[in-house]
């Protein structure tokens, strides 16, 4: 394990069975670190591994083989699962299975009252947590009459007020229209850059990738690329063939490339298409 990593997953497969007995291998040794205050975007398409990968950064998944490292401590080691827990928190997607309370503010607080903290200090960590998704004015809300980016975002504040060192966020826009989505990206982004809490952003949405500082593909259970939004993105070709999108922009520059304009490749931002195509003409 790299001295500055958070999680390190090293050489790590693993294989489901099924209750026929039928063993099917959903990854296969695969590698990786997470650093801290690093915003690292997962992609692939169903079946590519991605969920069962974040399901072993907090331990709800032990590796069949190789081992998961969180902060110095080996998730196989049951005397460190709570304060592995503590470490990375998990978002998942559907909002309403992580929702337990009758008003938002009790929810949040479901955490740190189970670590059995001083009700002064749960009070302040519920109110921090609210206000850095966003949401305190609705504290005294019940969670069913949210929307589904509003009740997302308290799902996140539950995990923040926890203190976790690492979010990590399973598909958590896929139930979200459009508004809802970009709610909680900017929330996601928020964190990580004001908050140093380091981000593992589970998607299937390109352009939800672009903003992260690292993109890992996912296919067939195994890391197929590694490298930043531009360095993944400007593989238009290689994408596709494993049946992946890429973001629009990406896609459009990448198109006037082949027609000729003087673009550079892995283009990722509306903004700097424009500066470019301003510079080539």
């Amino acid at each position: 394990m790299g001295e500055s990593s958070l999680i390190s997953v090293q050489n790590v497969s693993y294989v489901y069975t099924s209750e026929s007995g039928k063993e099917f291998g959903a990854l296969s040794e695969v590698s990786l670190e997470v650093n801290p205050g690093e915003f690292v975007a997962v992609i692939g398409h169903n079946g590519s591994g991605k969920s069962t990968l974040a399901k072993h950064f907090n331990a709800l998944l032990l590796p069949s083989k190789g081992d998961v490292v969180i902060n110095g401590w080996n998730t196989k080691d049951q005397s460190r699962l709570w304060d592995v827990r503590q470490t990375v928190g998990m978002v998942f997607q559907n909002p309403d299975n992580q929702l337990v309370a009758t008003t938002v503010e009790e929810d949040v607080a479901f955490g740190p009252e189970n670590l059995g903290l001083p009700s002064q200090t749960i009070r302040q960590r519920v109110d921090e947590a609210l206000a850095a998704v966003g949401m305190s004015e609705f504290a005294s809300k019940e969670p069913h009459n949210l929307s589904g980016g509003q009740k997302q975002r308290v799902a996140i504040a539950g995990v923040i007020a926890m203190r976790p060192k690492c979010i990590v966020l399973d598909e958590p826009t896929a139930m979200l229209d459009p508004g809802g989505r970009e709610e909680v990206m900017s929330t996601i982004r928020r964190l990580n850059k004001t908050e140093g809490i380091s981000v593992v952003h589970i998607t299937h949405f390109m352009d939800e990738a672009i903003d992260a500082d690292r993109v890992i593909v996912m296919e067939a259970g195994k890391m197929v690329m590694s490298g930043t939004p531009r360095e993944v993105f400007q593989r238009v070709d290689e994408l596709r063939a494993l049946h992946l999108d890429v973001p629009p922009v990406t896609m459009l520059a990448e198109s006037l490339r082949r027609d000729g304009y003087c673009l550079p490749a892995g283009i990722t931002q509306i903004d700097e298409m424009v500066k470019s195509l301003c510079q080539s003409s």
